[in-house]
């Protein structure tokens, strides 16, 4: 049962891939930006739906932009999550814009991009943060860098940051978490990490007879005077400190 369940959820969420692509290939040209972002979102949830993911959310997304949303780093599956909780342009890495399927997908949801290895995108990037902020948009980073194991978080980089900082914008952290629902415990079946095989995650997470995606929203802040590496800091604290609060 484990692995026929698997296999509906697999086969499902390929339809449901192949469903987005050709709404973004053939539908979005003709649709506001309104409505593509209304459409990312309900995509998004039908698709944590269809593959057995329960969604909780607490706390309130911020109601509209701008701002900057920061979040604890799990899983490939962390920014379809966080798009069903709210919708909001992701900075992804640029070599994400070129892998087949998802690159589509991530560029139909109007992800920005950044090369991580160069210094001088990084600058490219931060301005392009702040122009998006100033139209009043809601951008999403991770700023571990990289996926955790959803034990311990890796310190938050504060360069990105600056955007908000220049925009006077406020930032709001949200910490994520996955919960085996039968069990109430923290479930690791979509962590990916370090040599972890992407396939073998999504094998797992598929398998796991009901999760539960937790998407704690933590109070919107600004900067106040800190610069952006004492402020990444204390995001990081509070993040955790989200973290730690009973499910």
């Amino acid at each position: 049962m484990r692995q026929a369940r698997a296999v509906w959820r697999l086969l499902w969420a390929l339809a449901h891939i192949v469903g987005g692509l050709w709404t973004i290939l053939t539908r979005f040209p003709q649709l506001t930006q309104h409505d593509r972002e209304a459409r990312v979102h309900a995509w998004a949830q039908a698709m944590l739906r269809g593959v057995g993911i329960t969604l909780a959310v607490r706390g309130m997304p911020v109601a509209a932009g701008p701002a900057l949303l920061v979040a604890n780093h799990l899983s490939w599956l962390d920014i379809v999550v966080l798009h069903a909780s709210r919708y909001c342009r992701f900075v992804s890495k640029s070599d994400i814009e070129h892998w087949p399927l998802v690159g589509t997908l991530a560029g139909g949801a109007g992800t920005l991009y950044i090369a991580r290895e160069s210094r001088r995108d990084a600058h490219r990037l931060v301005h392009q943060m702040v122009e998006r902020l100033q139209l009043g948009e809601v951008l999403a980073v991770f700023p571990e860098g990289t996926t955790g194991d959803g034990i311990s978080m890796k310190p938050f980089h504060a360069n990105l940051l600056q955007a908000a900082i220049s925009a006077d914008a406020p930032v709001q952290p949200i910490a994520l978490r996955f919960v085996d629902a039968d069990t109430g415990q923290t479930s690791f079946a979509p962590r990916y990490i370090d040599d972890d095989s992407i396939f073998v995650s999504i094998w797992e997470t598929l398998c796991v007879r009901q999760l539960r995606a937790e998407v704690i929203f933590g109070e919107p802040e600004r900067c106040n005077g800190r610069d952006r590496r004492s402020w990444a800091a204390d995001l990081q604290r509070e993040v955790a400190r989200l973290l730690s609060e009973p499910a």
